[in-house]
């Protein structure tokens, strides 16, 4: 049987993503790599989970937003780049309380990795030298309750919206199998590790980075109500 013209084209992408992201990784200066963002994926993200403690208990680092401006114009040091999703109640700068220039943030609604987000983590991982990836759920995550709400009824969204349903479907498909009580906030957990488990194995860049410890990709979800990251395991 002939590969459908869309699996050619995506896997065309796919090539041709992981040769510029190789050719942007052989042209990176040596003198780039040792930056001051080359610390443990575990200390980064020990970094992360102690702002989420501060955002929670209100206790913020106060931020002069003016200092630092003429460094972060020539160069940017993140410590963790993050997956999350469009919502607009979810924004990892606040949630974290990070500095401008400390997370390298990629939103989709949704948090699903496809050919763009993962050539912007690439980037991320490769150029900038982030040590640690996060996929970010969230709780009552439209995009997921949507998937569930099309496997009852069929009823097609208009647009690109279908397209959208069709990425994230793939992460939610065992929670619906499984068909536990709390389906929703088991498949917005299933969707973070399926995406987590994808970034762990993309070759060539992340997936070599993982295998040499360099980089960590973990899966968390954000409580609404309360401000509290979870980790996965």
């Amino acid at each position: 049987m002939a590969e459908p013209q869309s699996s050619r084209n995506l896997n065309r992408r796919t090539l041709l993503q992981g040769a510029i992201a190789a050719a942007v990784l052989a042209a990176t200066p040596r003198a780039l790599r040792a930056m001051p963002n080359a610390i443990p994926p575990s200390e980064a993200l020990e970094r992360l989970m102690a702002g989420n403690t501060r955002y929670l208990e209100n206790k913020m680092d106060f931020k002069d937003f003016t200092a630092g401006r003429a460094a972060r114009a020539v160069a940017q040091y993140p410590v963790a780049a993050i997956l999350g999703c469009a919502d607009a109640r979810v924004a990892p700068e606040f949630i974290f309380d990070q500095d401008p220039g400390q997370l390298f943030v990629c939103r989709v609604a949704g948090n699903y990795m496809n050919v763009d987000i993962l050539a912007s983590l690439e980037y991320g991982v490769a150029v900038l030298g982030a040590p640690l990836i996060m996929v970010l759920g969230h709780s009552n995550c439209g995009a997921v309750k949507a998937v569930l709400q099309f496997e009852k009824d069929r009823k097609a969204l208009p647009g690109h919206l279908q397209m959208m349903l069709d990425a994230v479907s793939p992460g939610v498909a065992e929670a619906i199998r499984q068909g536990p009580a709390d389906l929703l906030d088991h498949a917005i957990e299933a969707n973070v590790r399926h995406n987590a488990q994808r970034l762990r194995q993309a070759h060539p860049v992340i997936a070599k980075a993982v295998e040499e410890k360099r980089v960590e990709v973990v899966g968390a979800v954000y409580q609404l109500a309360t401000g509290q990251v979870r980790l996965l395991k």
